[in-house]
Parts: C-alpha cells; structure tokens; sequence
C-alpha cells in the first residue's frame, strides 16, 4: 500500500513534501461547539448502520501493535510532519516553570518517530524527554534519530493499556504529558486505563496536553461502509484504528479519572488541496487537564 493510498485517512500532520499531496492549511480556529454537518453529510453518517463482525474486531484487537509496526515499516521516517507547532499552541510548557533555567520533565506518550520531541528538544535546551510508543520499530527510528541523546532522552516501547510505565518512569516525577493523536488509536474501552497508566507518573499539579481527532473531521465523513468499529471509531485500510472525539467524551473520560479539566476546544481548519481543487474541513480536539494537588 503506498503512501499516496493511506495518507488521506491521518492527522493534520502529513507531510507535505509527498508530490502527489501539494497541500496547504488555512487559518484555524478554535470553537466550544462541534461542526455543523451539511445536509449530504447527516445523510452518509446516519446511513451507517453495518459494524465489522465482531470476529474481525477481535482480530484488529489482538494485531493492533503488528499494524502499527508494519505502518513504520512501511513509511520509516517520512509520512508525518515535524509538529513544530507544539510549543505555539500548548504554552504549559514553557510556562509551567517556575523560572526559566527550570528543567522541565516531559513524557510524550506515543511518540511515533519522534516529530514532536526532537523539535522540543532542539527548542529548549533545559527538557528532559521521556517517549514511548506502542510500535517497536517506532521507538528504534527515534533511538537512530542524530537528536537522540540518553542524557536528554529515554525511549521505551510500551503498551499505555497494559504495561506500567513506571517501569521506565518514576512515580510522580512528570511535569507535563502529551497525547498527540494517540488516544484515538486505542479502543474505547480502554482509553481510561491509558489515563490511569499516565496519571501515576504524573506529577500533582502537572498537565496532559491533548490533541486528536475532533467529531466529523473530514477523515470520519471518509470512511465508506464496512469501516466501521463502533459509534464514532473506525478501522482504516491498513487495519490500524481512529476514534473521533467529541469534546463531552473526553472531558467525561479525564474527569473519571481524577483529572481537572483546563480547556477543551474543538479546532477547525481547512486543508486545500490545490492540484485536486479540494478544501476539506478538518476538525481536531485540543485540551488540556491537570491532576489535582491534592
């Protein structure tokens, strides 16, 4: 499958030096109320009434970490942007300091190959990075990175559902975590146990900087019949997973959890494609939650 055939069904975040993409965005905005869906829209989406047999979600399930690993095979380094956007849009971290020479602990959870973390590594000198990614291969690419330093860094794989990071990170010690479309990847019946996993190494006090899928993102009115899992979570060709947040979902899911939730706003854009003569509206969730002091 190539890159040209997948790309369409990502985040924000492609990167657009693909020939065959010649993409721009235009301004964003960000908004407390879902996107309203055209007449056409409505009719698709409601049209969908057929689920994967359970069969084949079982199957999905248990070959989740293979599909992901296979997706970094496939496109090693090369199929997301560097997210230098990171530090404009989350000021926490660099105003959580309580002066400017502060280290700052960061833990990216599910880092891919690392297009958030060395652009933050290279911005502030004065980070320490813990990043782990449920791919194998992932976290192999980030070690082989030249950025990468074990002074500055620690990657690790890690299942956020089921493997402890405080096997790799010690117990309340994280001043900020990211979930940059991750979340999304994981079945929604265990996105909770994510957060109970990331709230342990995290500090009191500390921030999640969420960003993913917000509900009816073009990439979810993509979708065509026999994609779909369950409500608003859909499987894409290459059998890896994306659930499409809405913003009463997550801040339910955080708030079971122990977490305050700080901001959570849907973010609109679109994305023109200028050689098809397409403008799409993208739809991202964009949140931030703090574990309590006490």
């Amino acid at each position: 499958m190539s890159l040209k055939q997948i790309s369409k069904d990502y985040d924000g975040d492609i990167n657009c030096t693909d020939p065959g993409k010649e993409e721009e965005s235009k301004d964003q905005a960000k908004t407390p109320t879902a996107r309203v869906l055209t007449l056409e829209e409505q009719e698709r989406l409601n049209g969908e009434r057929a689920l994967v047999s359970d069969f084949k979600q079982m199957k999905l399930e248990k070959e989740a970490q293979k599909n992901w690993d296979l997706f970094y095979k496939r496109n090693t380094t090369n199929f997301f942007k560097d997210r230098h956007w990171t530090t404009r849009e989350f000021e926490e971290l660099k105003a959580c300091r309580e002066f400017e020479s502060q280290k700052l602990v960061l833990l990216e959870a599910g880092c891919g190959v690392g297009n958030c973390i060395f652009p933050l590594l290279e911005d502030d000198l004065n980070i320490f990075v813990y990043a782990c990614d449920f791919s194998p291969r992932a976290v192999e690419f980030v070690r082989q990175n030249p950025l990468y330093c074990p002074d500055r860094c620690c990657a690790f794989q890690c299942d956020l559902t089921k493997d402890d990071l405080m096997e790799n990170v010690p117990e309340s010690s994280v001043d900020v975590i990211t979930l940059i479309f991750v979340l999304s990847a994981v079945h929604p019946d265990k996105m909770k146990l994510v957060l109970e996993n990331i709230s342990r190494v995290l500090k009191p006090g500390g921030f999640v900087l969420f960003r993913d899928y917000g509900l009816y993102d073009h990439a979810m009115l993509r979708f065509k019949s026999g994609n779909k899992l369950g409500e608003n979570f859909y499987v894409r060709q290459d059998g890896t997973r994306s659930y499409f947040f809405s913003k009463e979902f997550l801040a339910e899911l955080f708030e079971k959890t122990g977490f305050k939730c700080v901001a959570n706003d849907y973010v609109l854009r679109e994305t023109v494609n200028k050689k098809e003569g397409l403008c799409v509206p993208r739809v991202f969730l964009q949140s931030k939650f703090m574990k309590p002091e006490s």
